[in-house]
């Protein structure tokens, strides 16, 4: 029905239809771009960005479609009033003229004459209520009967303020309907004003937003679940930074093996991390003197990222250096190693070379798990060493890794890596690209050189995983 108008308040004049026609086109043009990125916005429910985005679209479309429909009713002018017996009874479907759930059906209208003591609604408030249109419409003394306890003070507030301090009404409140339902009314009215300047009657416009609220909530929530989530991420990355910060050795440039006489070997490592900041992953590296003059060096990796696989990588590299230590050799080593592995609560695969040199003959003794085997570089060229046979960690618990030994002059350069120093390419395509820079490692004067090459060729930024290198050269 028709808003009254205040006594003191002068009538509005419609805008043009043409204008509300340009508007209705571009809120239907939004609405259709909207849709297209909710189309776009996929989720599985496993995302927790997906799904805030997903909700944030969804309650976009429902705010653009009552825009749709309230811009419409301002081109076509007020309905006419239904004759009550139109109305169909509660319970029975409505026709298909006023589908369940549209603006119309949202959207209700009354009046309480305070002279009169009498109240007139129109059928759509009815519905929004669930009441009988049969049945006389409820004065304001009876409205708050369906108002959940914890609102009335809230409706009977704003009813109080209207009357007597003649302040427009803006608020909402929970009802429930005879049928059990909860629902959630937006109220909007003003104060009739009389000839004597006294309230005369009030009039309201009550708006069902329990779907736009149910929308509001959702999209609460998902960004409530999207910041633990962030925090959550930046938490565990703060853990696995802090955890390989304390794992890897921190040791740059030569490795000098203190009261051992000369220095055997130039040790220089490095790792190069991911693109992306918050990945990190399991690789490792070391480099160790042994009790018995001889010197570890290992580097591997483990599947995964994060916390998890950060603190496994702290466990086998304890186990490595305390193996290493009580002079396990690299074979058996490794077989420890893998048995470890399977024992642990989230069992993992993994990779890793072994060696163990020995100064006094220049030769290493080293066995592998499913690794690229060391690179030897001599006289301006490179190969791959010979591999011994060697599954990965955590495949077959309890296979027996063999061993190789090979025999270094002085000038002689190692290079141990992880899988993905060459982005890009396959285990074969890489080997082929780091053997092709021995002359540039032949004309380097120390192993931190070598590494700098690596970094210079390989540490780029379209890096999708963490490596790691430890360049070994004989110098005596």
């Amino acid at each position: 029905m028709p808003s009254p108008v205040s006594a003191d308040h002068p009538a509005a004049q419609p805008p043009g239809r043409g204008s509300v026609e340009a508007l209705i086109t571009q809120a239907r043009r939004l609405k259709g771009e909207v849709d297209a990125v909710r189309r776009d916005t996929r989720s599985d429910g496993s995302d927790p960005e997906e799904r805030w985005q997903r909700a944030l679209c969804d309650l976009a479309l429902h705010q653009l479609d009552d825009l749709d429909a309230h811009l419409a009713q301002l081109r076509d002018g007020p309905p006419p009033a239904p004759a009550q017996t139109d109305a169909p009874p509660p319970g029975r479907p409505r026709t298909a003229g006023t589908p369940d759930g549209a603006l119309l059906s949202r959207v209700g209208s009354a009046e309480w004459n305070l002279l009169t003591d009498e109240a007139t609604w129109s059928g759509e408030l009815y519905q929004i209520l669930g009441l009988d249109p049969a049945r006389p419409a409820l004065t304001l003394d009876e409205l708050p009967s369906l108002v959940l306890d914890e609102d009335r003070p809230r409706l009977t507030s704003m009813v109080t303020g209207c009357l007597v301090d003649a302040r427009p009404i803006d608020g909402e409140f929970r009802v429930v309907r005879p049928d059990g339902a909860p629902r959630t009314v937006h109220m909007m009215g003003e104060p009739v004003l009389g000839a004597d300047g006294g309230t005369a009657s009030m009039w309201a416009v009550l708006r069902d937003v329990s779907e736009l609220r149910s929308s509001q909530r959702t999209v609460r929530e998902t960004r409530d679940s999207l910041t633990r989530h962030r925090r959550q991420e930046q938490t565990e990355h703060r853990i696995a930074a802090e955890l390989q910060e304390a794992v890897l050795p921190p040791w740059r440039g030569s490795l000098r093996l203190p009261h051992r006489g000369p220095v055997a070997l130039d040790l220089a490592a490095h790792r190069l991390p991911a693109a992306t900041a918050t990945l990190i992953g399991g690789d490792w590296y070391d480099a160790l003197e042994l009790p018995d003059g001889q010197t570890l060096l290992t580097v591997g990796d483990l599947t995964g990222q994060g916390v998890a696989v950060a603190s496994g990588r702290a466990m086998l590299l304890g186990a490595v250096r305390g193996m290493a230590m009580a002079g396990t050799e690299p074979g058996e080593l490794l077989t420890l190693l893998d048995r470890l592995l399977d024992s642990t609560v989230q069992p993992a695969l993994g990779s890793a070379v072994c060696c163990r040199y020995r100064p006094e003959s220049r030769t290493l003794v080293w066995a592998q798990a499913g690794h690229p085997a060391p690179l030897l570089y001599r006289d301006g060229t490179g190969r791959m060493l010979n591999t011994p046979d060697g599954v990965l960690l955590g495949a077959c618990p309890g296979a027996v890794r063999g061993q190789s030994v090979v025999t270094l002059r002085p000038g002689d350069l190692l290079l141990l890596h992880t899988d993905g120093l060459v982005p890009g390419h396959s285990r074969t395509a890489a080997v082929d690209r780091l053997l092709g820079l021995a002359p540039r490692f032949g004309a380097a004067r120390t192993a931190q050189d070598c590494v700098r090459t690596l970094v210079e060729e390989f540490g780029g930024a379209g890096r999708e995983d963490d490596a790691c290198v430890i360049v070994a050269r004989v110098t005596a």
